[in-house]
């Protein structure tokens, strides 16, 4: 079986571009690793590859699910690893292409044993503040709350998983961290990494592009019942915008703001994941 590629980095890095260019050079077949673009209807919230990049060559895994649906990393891992033996069988080579950590981590480390998701727990959970959502975390697993202050402060979906396995399991999320099956020394990766400043701009110019190009209709769009979808970051800041409590300029640079703390998210975990091979961009 041809062995897959993985091409990571945070967003705005230009994974979509590289990509594409790996996969004609490869004769290779993309999968997304992306946890928004598996949604149809949220292209362009999630920077989704346009349709004439996805037909350049064959694209997996990108717009599968109704945004009322939900998506963890256990579902993705089902989902991703028989296409992967799937193209690899084909002579093709599997190039999987995304920044979500956890959705990396279960492809690249095997899948941590942690439990399926409860609707009913989370809608229970969803019906929380943020800030009891952490109290309730910190009290339950004190060390997967430092983890996950220092990583994805602010971050409901995440912080929200993470008591939901507490509860769930009776147990500590941050027991299943050590949990994780795979050596991924032998895998073939590759993190694109940019300035930081550089990365800004592009963040804030893709952020003013996504505004005008449609995302607020998007958003206006959304369905009453959705759960996953509706934690992509812009969501709740263009609700606010539509409820008249934004301006359109306070919405964008509250967009580029979390866009840019996610980003910088995204480069501590890149970094912990030593096998990958570090491309400078710009």
């Amino acid at each position: 079986m041809i062995p897959p590629l993985y091409i990571c980095g945070p967003t705005a890095s230009g994974k979509t571009s590289i990509a594409l260019a790996k996969a004609k050079e490869l004769n290779g077949e993309i999968i997304n690793g992306d946890a928004f673009q598996v949604y149809r209807g949220l292209e362009i919230l999630s920077a989704a590859p346009s349709s004439e990049e996805l037909a350049q060559v064959p694209h997996h895994l990108y717009g599968i699910c109704d945004l009322v649906e939900t998506m963890d990393a256990a579902r993705y891992h089902q989902l991703a690893t028989p296409l992967i033996a799937e193209i690899g069988a084909r002579g093709k080579k599997p190039i999987i292409v995304g920044g979500s950590g956890l959705y990396l981590k279960f492809m690249t480390h095997g899948p941590a044993e942690a439990p399926p998701g409860d609707a009913k727990l989370r809608s229970e959970l969803d019906q929380l503040d943020l800030s009891e959502i952490l109290r309730q975390l910190k009290e339950r697993d004190p060390e997967e709350w430092e983890n996950q202050t220092k990583q994805n402060a602010g971050n409901r979906r995440h912080l929200s998983r993470a008591l939901e396995i507490c509860i769930l399991t009776e147990g500590k999320a941050s027991d299943l961290r050590r949990n994780f099956k795979h050596d991924p020394s032998h895998l073939e990766g590759l993190v694109l990494t940019w300035d930081r400043e550089k990365l800004t701009e592009r963040i804030a110019q893709r952020t003013r592009q996504m505004l005008s190009n449609g995302a607020i209709e998007e958003v206006r769009n959304l369905p009453q019942n959705v759960t996953t979808a509706c934690q992509a970051i812009g969501v709740r800041e263009i609700k606010a915008h539509l409820n008249g409590e934004l301006t359109h300029e306070e919405c964008l640079e509250k967009i580029t703001t979390a866009t840019r703390r996610y980003a910088k998210r995204q480069e501590n975990w890149f970094r912990r994941e030593t096998w990958l091979k570090e491309v400078p961009q710009g």
